[in-house]
This record gives C-alpha cells, structure tokens and sequence, in this order.
C-alpha cells in the first residue's frame, strides 16, 4: 500500500464526508482495506478535519471514546480513542436534527473545558485537574458513518471516533471541589431510566481519561490546547436514539442535562 498510501488515504477520507452529507452509511472500511493500522486510520481522521477547517469550521476541544472496558471488549482493543470536536457539532438551544445523522446514539459525560494546555507525554490526572477552568455535564450524540455501526477500531478512528453533536450543561463546577470518580449519572429516555453510571467507570477516573489524551496526543504532535472542550468518555451504554425522542442525563454533583431530538 506504500506507494499509494496518500491516494487511499484520500478516496477513504472522501467516501466517510459524503456519507455525513447524505447520511448514507459505507461498508467498514476496515473490509475494504483490511490492511489499514490505526496510524492510518487517524491520517484518514485528520484528513477530513483539514477540510472542515478549509471550509471556515473551528476546533473546540476532542473527544475520547472507547474508555468503557464493554466497549473496549465490543471493539476487540485494549486502548481508548479520540476524535476532534467542532464548533458545528455544538448543540446550542437543546434541539438536535435527527435527520442529519446517519445513526444517532447517545452517551453521558463529564466535559472538560481547560483554562491552561495540557501537554503531554507525561500528563497526570492532577496535571488535568490543575488546567481545567470547569467541568459540566454533557451529552455526546455519537454516529457512525458506516451503515448499520459494523465497525472495528479502524472504523471509527477513522470516522473521526464517531463523533456526531455534543450538548453542553451551563452548571460550572470547580473539579477540585468534588470527587469526579464517586460522580454518578442516570440516563433517561422519553421518561424512563434506561441505564446509569460513575465518573469511575471512565478508565477509573476522568480526569486519568484525559491526561491519556494528552499523552496519545503528544505522539502526533498535537497539544490539548487552553479553552478546548474534552469530552472525557461515557458513563453508561449508548441507547438510539430517532425523531421524536427526549433524552435527559442526571448527574449528581452536575445536575441534569437535556436534549430533544426532532
């Protein structure tokens, strides 16, 4: 593949943006190039980042996926992920257009948002606590852009860490002042609970989940930069969602956070 590398590359990036425009799933790419690494598969990420910025987007902040050990064993990785997120993935008013997406899941989360860089290759968790302005409760609206979420590690790193929309709590709070470990969530859908979990189950400690961000980012010479966003990783399993649904998320410490999907 040497020699056609960037070519592959290409046609790969070009096939994952226009089945976000068309919200028409792709075979996993993973099948049609069996042969692709996850170094390759980020280059296919960054790729399609590029062109979002060529086209006047702004990066906000990244996300980071795979932190649960059910999905790490789904995957068959023994490793988290991270995608980039854009001003045009942020839901403002609570509201998310269901037929934008090819097929919209919903995760929990505990958003970072830095007031310093985070540098890695040796970022703590303390390191983490120490940069961060605030955290806030925080709805990820993940998709897949190969069809029916057929995916591998490759798949999704390349689609970006599946990253769709993200909804953003206005309750602040200072990270030094609670225990984001002991952090608990329920997860509502149309009024019922479906699912609940703790800041815990995020690679044992979301701020440890970001400072591995830092560090894995380090290795491709990008740094976690003041005012970004940061994602931390789910609390819980990852429901559909279509049109017509209400999702609630209730964090202890947070508060609770809602989006409606039309």
């Amino acid at each position: 593949m040497s020699e056609n590398r960037e070519l592959i590359y290409n046609e790969l990036a070009s096939a994952l943006k226009e089945a976000e425009k068309t919200c028409i799933g792709i075979k996993p790419i993973s099948v049609t190039n069996p042969e692709l690494a996850i170094r390759d598969a980020y280059s296919i990420q960054l790729l399609n980042i590029k062109k979002e910025l060529a086209e006047g987007k702004t990066i906000t902040g990244k996300k980071i996926g795979l932190t649960s050990l059910a999905m790490q064993n789904m995957l068959n990785v023994n490793q988290p992920d991270f995608g980039h997120l854009l001003d045009s993935m942020e839901v403002k008013n609570n509201i998310a257009a269901r037929k934008k997406l090819v097929a919209p899941k919903v995760e929990a989360e505990i958003a970072f948002i830095l007031k310093e860089a985070v540098k890695g290759p040796h970022a703590t968790a303390e390191d983490v606590i120490a940069a961060t302005d605030y955290v806030v409760a925080a709805i990820e609206i993940v998709d897949s852009r190969v069809a029916d979420w057929k995916i591998n590690i490759i798949d999704t790193v390349a689609d970006n860490a599946s990253s769709g929309l993200y909804v953003l709590s206005g309750k602040r709070v200072d990270p030094k002042k609670i225990d984001l470990k002991a952090v608990s969530m329920e997860l509502f859908k149309n009024g019922e609970k479906i699912n609940g979990g703790k800041g815990e189950d995020v690679l044992g400690d979301p701020a440890y989940s970001v400072a591995w961000l830092a560090n894995t980012l380090y290795e491709y010479g990008v740094v976690l930069g003041k005012g970004e966003v940061v994602l931390s990783g789910a609390l819980s399993a990852a429901p559909p969602v279509e049109a017509g649904d209400h999702i609630k998320a209730v964090f202890s410490d947070l508060g609770e956070i809602k989006v409606d999907f039309e």
